[in-house]
């Protein structure tokens, strides 16, 4: 277990050049391999450097890099588009489609006991480790996981197994992860690198999913630059990369945001699936009463899926206490505790109003999901994404805090209102004899 290289700190900026540097020297430490799948992020993570690390990665192997497999656990697979845009001079046929629903290698569960600790007795289910069966299949002495660490909704701080585990997870693994994060509470977890979640993830790295030969490639990236890189096969590697994302991704505000605007780039974000990162990244920096404004010029569904879709439309963004009665009575939510979880993430609880202004979805289908809704012309003309800057901003005499890209950052306050309190409560409601 190896640490290959580390090179990162607040006040780096990586160049292309470093970055290719950099892999180079942990590949030839690493030593030669003769058959390898590349597993990078899909396309809601472009500003992750992974599309010019794969590149280089198989600038550096040539034909043996044989298939590249995007971690998209539920998302949609990458279009050929898109491909091409984050990918640029690696074939395209090259590049594999992950199905969370088939396709994939059962390499053993967490046993249920594991995960009714982690959850605080909130959940009585074994968790199954499940991965793409290319992994397990395909014949590879090397699967090059690339990604960024950045703060994540389910397992704290995003990558490392979780980019393998749940990246290329099954609806199964993927569902009930989601779920337990949920449960326990998103801001108990978001930010922390140590987390139920996580550990549930390294007891099946560690016990179960050994015999993958996995070599990491971790990037940390803020808005101005890339201020690491990471590549190991272990833990230590992880937790550096987190270290310093927790240092360059998050921000703590001085006082609670009565009015924020967020900006979603439309080649990154599609769907309130992802497009909802710029709820749940600020809802700790949220005043109560106040007002998020998501300008969504790119999102035009709900779920990356169809049948996630359907659910977040039938159930809607209606809170915790809420999810938890409609897991507890309805069989179709139920079976899909991702959706569950995701609709938990995406609501303010009630403290906030979200104002969302999509591209194509209409008002009918916003407000019956549990938004507000205002036409996108109007609201980019008077909070204008090109012309306000990340941070507060003063529009038409109203103190404004804008965020060009959710994705980046997580956001606090020190007064901040736990939701997970919210949803602590809501489950003790609803299994009074736990």
């Amino acid at each position: 277990m190896s640490v290959f290289y580390s090179c990162g700190s607040p006040s780096h900026a990586l160049s292309a050049q470093d970055l290719r540097q950099a892999l180079v020297r942990a590949l030839d430490t690493l030593g030669p391999r003769r058959k390898i799948i590349a597993v990078p992020p899909d396309i809601t993570r472009y500003h992750s450097r992974a599309g010019e690390l794969t590149r280089f990665a198989f600038d550096y192997y040539g034909d043996r890099l044989a298939r590249i497999l995007p971690a998209t656990g539920t998302h949609t697979p990458m279009s050929d588009r898109e491909i091409a845009l984050m990918y640029p001079g690696v074939p395209r046929e090259r590049f594999s489609v992950h199905d969370f629903r088939g396709g994939l290698a059962a390499l053993g569960e967490v046993p249920a006991a594991f995960l009714h600790e982690q959850s605080e007795g909130r959940l009585d289910f074994s968790w199954p480790v499940q991965v793409d069966h290319l992994l397990v299949d395909g014949g590879f002495d090397l699967i090059l996981s690339i990604g960024q660490v950045v703060p994540h909704e389910v397992a704290g701080m995003a990558n490392y197994n979780k980019n393998i585990l749940i990246g290329t997870g099954g609806a199964e693994s993927i569902s009930r992860s989601h779920y337990l994060g949920a449960v326990y509470g998103m801001e108990r977890i978001m930010g922390r690198a140590d987390n139920p979640v996580r550990r549930v993830l390294n007891y099946a790295s560690d016990r179960i999913a050994g015999c993958l030969p996995i070599l990491y490639v971790l990037t940390v990236v803020d808005r101005s630059a890339t201020r690491g890189i990471f590549i190991g096969d272990d833990l230590e590697c992880f937790e550096k990369a987190a270290a310093l994302s927790l240092h360059v991704n998050f921000s703590m505000v001085d006082r609670p945001i009565r009015k924020a605007v967020v900006y979603l780039d439309p080649t990154e974000f599609k769907s309130t699936w992802i497009g909802n990162k710029a709820i749940y990244r600020l809802r700790m920096a949220m005043a109560d009463g106040g007002e998020l404004i998501v300008l969504a010029p790119g999102v035009k569904q709900f779920g990356e899926d169809a049948a996630i879709d359907a659910l977040i439309r039938k159930y809607g963004y209606t809170g915790t206490p809420a999810v938890l009665q409609a897991v507890a009575g309805n069989a179709d939510l139920a079976a899909n505790l991702s959706a569950a979880a995701h609709l938990i993430h995406g609501s303010s609880e009630g403290r906030f109003t979200v104002t969302y202004c999509p591209g194509s979805l209409t008002q009918h289908e916003i407000e019956s999901a549990g938004f507000g809704y205002a036409p996108l012309s109007a609201m980019r003309e008077r909070y204008n994404p090109t012309k306000l800057a990340d941070g507060f901003n003063i529009v038409d005499g109203d103190e404004v805090f804008f965020v060009s890209n959710p994705a980046l950052g997580l956001w606090a306050h020190s007064g901040r209102f736990s939701a997970s309190e919210k949803a602590t409560d809501a489950w003790q409601q609803l299994t009074p004899n736990r």
